[in-house]
């Protein structure tokens, strides 16, 4: 279904190219510079500034993890100068498309090598995805053969936001050296942000009476556990389409929360948050919003929202859950 799926979508591609052939566009100086997630973007047109134009392929409040391209979008990325993405398990779409696009690809980073990857894990009483195929083209085997995958959400842990800040600053260099200078500044400046927020973090989390969190939803924090040694139990795995956990997985939340009196229950944004208010029900805990950046809503862009906002926001809703 998936190779049917490509062929009529680069079918349609070939169509949208010929309807806009003849349609002039405005020369510009900037950098037209396409992104898939919004952290890439927020990072991007912080480090190109008003030497880009930065767009999100993603639509707002739209999820990663079920996204197809359409025919127009494909034809943004012919007309970028370059396009960054994660390069994790819900971007298997792209090398077939930028091959399709051949001399007219734009040229690409993958933002997933830019950092130490970890695979994504199943930890006790996690509901396992049936049928999860792991298509992903940044995978690997192990010595068993194997499959891993790896957690695609790098972005949560400031410590990872640094390192994809100074990678995306190296590629505009390469890309646009003429304002290597502006790159260099914007991203060092933004570097010292980002190594706050990490202190901040770091800070409250080390006095915690606690190092657990539940998550009564996917889990896209495993980044940010492990930068802050904190444990973690959850309804499902980052990247999993389910929304309708177990009754054995409900029960063994509720069991976790009641026994460790963990005070708040989290769940993520474009959540029902449905799990996370039964087992708060249950347990008279506290059902809290922990934001993992992956995307925002038109009100949230319209409001102003950045990684750095959203990550601030998030710190007293951990402090709460920790203590």
């Amino acid at each position: 279904m998936k190779k049917v799926f490509l062929f009529s979508l680069l079918l349609a591609v070939a169509f949208f190219s010929a309807v806009g052939a003849g349609t002039a566009t405005a020369q510009s100086d900037q950098l037209n510079i396409i992104t898939t997630v919004f952290p890439i973007f927020d990072f991007t047109r912080t480090v190109g500034a008003d030497h880009v134009q930065v767009s999100q392929l993603l639509p707002p409040g739209a999820d990663s993890h079920s996204y197809e391209p359409t025919p127009r979008e494909i034809v943004r990325l012919q007309e970028a100068d370059l396009f960054i993405y994660v390069g994790g398990e819900s971007d298997a779409w792209i090398d077939s498309i930028l091959e399709s696009l051949g001399k007219d690809a734009p040229q690409t980073l993958k933002l997933i090598d830019s950092v130490r990857a970890v695979p994504e894990e199943l930890v006790e009483g996690m509901q396992e995805e049936e049928g999860h195929d792991h298509e992903g083209e940044h995978e690997e085997h192990d010595e068993h053969g194997e499959e891993v995958v790896y957690d695609e959400h790098i972005w949560t842990a400031p410590q990872n936001a640094v390192l994809m800040t100074q990678a995306i600053a190296a590629k505009l260099i390469e890309v646009d050296s003429s304002n290597a200078a502006a790159y260099e500044e914007n991203a060092a400046a933004f570097v010292k942000k980002l190594e706050a927020l990490d202190a901040s973090y770091r800070g409250f989390i080390e006095y915690a009476a606690r190092k657990t969190i539940v998550v009564g939803d996917r889990f896209p924090f495993r980044y940010l556990a492990d930068a802050y040694g904190l444990e973690y139990y959850a309804a499902f795995p980052g990247c999993s389409a389910d929304v309708e956990p177990s009754a054995a997985t409900i029960a063994f939340l509720v069991d976790k929360v009641k026994a460790d009196q963990i005070p708040v229950v989290f769940y993520i944004e474009s959540s029902n948050h449905k799990v996370a208010d039964t087992i708060a029900s249950a347990t008279g805990a506290k059902a809290l919003l922990l934001h993992s950046a992956h995307n925002v809503t038109q009100a949230e862009i319209d409001a102003g929202a950045t990684y750095l906002s959203i990550m601030i926001e998030n710190m007293p809703k951990l402090h709460e859950a920790l203590n």
